[in-house]
């Protein structure tokens, strides 16, 4: 049986009191007129003694932070959506019962309060309460009002307290929708069609990744949640869309860190007859674009560095990058064997399939270079055995056309001159096979129905994936992913 705390208790009896009133504990609807970040700004350079010839009203909901009683008056702060406000109330103006009512309220309780706005001495936009209405008792406390929840894991797991007590997190909340729309329209103004893809796909493709297995009951067909949204978009490029992205849920069956949740939000687009440069002068602009409009600054704190996104960003290539960092030029070996003796002379650990050119490459780069790439970086010319989805470069065939951003050491983004040559693609997709074959459980399967839709043609086309998520922790300064994920993924409490 559920036991309750002796704050708990008391607060059930109020309940009991305020159905005795004839009041449902859990109110109806309230009309409001006004918000408390917008009566603060409209009155904030007022002078106290001009509210005496004003009548302005106000009607405001919230809930209840703090309250200061003081016998037959009373201040307390009602907070919204928007932030906090002080209200004064007074037998005097709401009458006995009211106030007595008033007088029965906790921290946490929600209600709505009609009144004249006014500035107290010291300079507080206030209003005088003329009107209180109870809304919703609250039947559990808030947290201690200066540490608010002060455990981590409790914070994610009841993100509904954190959002009360942490204004951080409020930021953050609102900020999020904000930066997807600024995207959304700097996109659909550039000629970009916003999609839906589907979730469920019978096929393991467009990225390199560990999927989760459900169950088609109807069909009894085992499915995937999708791990990537690229097959699905490119079809649509032959399909004569030639412009198109989705923001979606994307799902990866691996590990929990501040850089990754198991569900998380991917942005992809893709863009007939462009290619790889035009993906990063998108991308720049995207970025900057955000930076502008929805934070108005262009430098950020992000994991530990400022990071200025102004001027022209680093290009640089894989393997430029290895070799300013050991002095290797991969770019003038072609004995696999000497890559297999470099690896191990540097303590580079290779499984069997791994044991390819591409991959050993691949390894240099993020034991030397990749957590030293801070300032926004694009990173290209990525071997072929990691990029079974891109256009070969044309003059060298072991590297390819693709790109990935880093900013502060960790990728942003992911970007091809795509794939779409429909006999390379299935040899691609064959050497995946092996790949898998040899133990790599995060190769691709085989699309047949891709490569028929890429017998149709599909025009030369630039495409990019966007870890959403990790672009807002980035414009919201935020150290985990889970702090700009409102409900991240959480092991259960053990409840034994």
């Amino acid at each position: 049986m559920r036991e309750f705390t002796e704050q708990e208790l008391v607060r059930r009896e109020k309940l009991n009191g305020l159905k005795e009133l004839g009041l449902d504990p859990f109110g109806e609807s309230f009309k409001r007129d006004s918000y408390a970040s917008e009566l603060k700004e409209k009155y904030q350079d007022v002078e106290h003694d001009k509210f005496e010839e004003m009548t302005d009203t106000a009607t405001v909901a919230g809930r209840i932070m703090f309250i200061r009683k003081m016998g037959k008056a009373s201040f307390f702060t009602i907070k919204d959506k928007t932030g906090p406000i002080q209200i004064y109330i007074s037998i005097n103006d709401v009458g006995e019962e009211t106030y007595s009512l008033f007088k029965t309220a906790d921290i946490g309780d929600i209600v709505g309060v009609h009144g004249k706005v006014m500035k107290t001495r010291t300079g507080e936009v206030t209003i005088k309460c003329l009107k209180y209405t109870h809304l919703v008792k609250a039947l559990k406390p808030l947290p201690e009002k200066f540490h608010g929840l002060t455990d981590i894991e409790e914070r994610y797991r009841r993100r509904y307290v954190d959002l009360i007590m942490n204004d951080e997190s409020r930021k953050v909340a609102f900020m999020r929708p904000k930066i997807i729309r600024c995207i959304q329209n700097f996109l659909d103004k550039q000629g970009f069609v916003e999609v839906e893809t589907p979730i469920l796909t019978t096929l393991l493709t467009g990225a390199s990744a560990r999927p989760f297995i459900t169950h088609h009951n109807t069909q009894d067909l085992d499915m995937y949640l999708r791990i990537a949204l690229e097959l699905n978009l490119k079809r649509l490029l032959v399909g004569g869309m030639e412009r198109v992205y989705e923001i979606g849920r994307t799902f990866r069956n691996e590990g929990m860190d501040p850089q990754h949740n198991p569900e998380f939000t991917l942005m992809e687009l893709y863009q007939a007859y462009s290619d790889l440069e035009g993906m990063m002068d998108l991308t720049e602009n995207m970025y900057k674009t955000i930076a502008n409009e929805i934070c108005g600054k262009t430098t950020f704190h992000y994991l530990g560095h400022d990071i200025d996104l102004s001027g022209n960003w680093k290009r640089i290539s894989m393997t430029d990058a290895i070799k300013e960092k050991t002095g290797i030029d991969f770019k003038e070996i072609t004995d696999l064997d000497e890559c297999l003796k470099l690896a191990s002379e540097h303590g580079i650990e290779l499984e069997e399939h791994e044991r390819q050119f591409g991959h050993i490459v691949n390894k240099f780069f993020e034991k030397y270079v990749e957590e030293t790439l801070i300032e926004p970086t694009f990173l290209y010319g990525h071997p072929i055995e990691i990029s079974p989805l891109t256009k070969k470069d044309k003059n060298d065939p072991r590297f390819t056309e693709r790109f990935e951003l880093f900013i502060s050491g960790h990728e942003c983004a992911n970007a091809y001159t795509e794939l779409n040559d429909p006999i390379d693609q299935l040899e691609r997709f064959e050497a995946q096979l092996k790949e898998k074959e040899m133990g790599n459980d995060e190769a691709n399967d085989i699309d047949m129905d891709f490569i028929e839709a890429l017998e149709y043609g599909m025009p030369p086309a630039g495409g990019i994936g966007y870890g959403i998520d990790r672009m807002i922790m980035l414009f919201t300064e935020q150290e985990s992913i889970r702090d700009v994920i409102l409900f991240p993924t959480m092991k259960p409490i053990n409840k034994d």
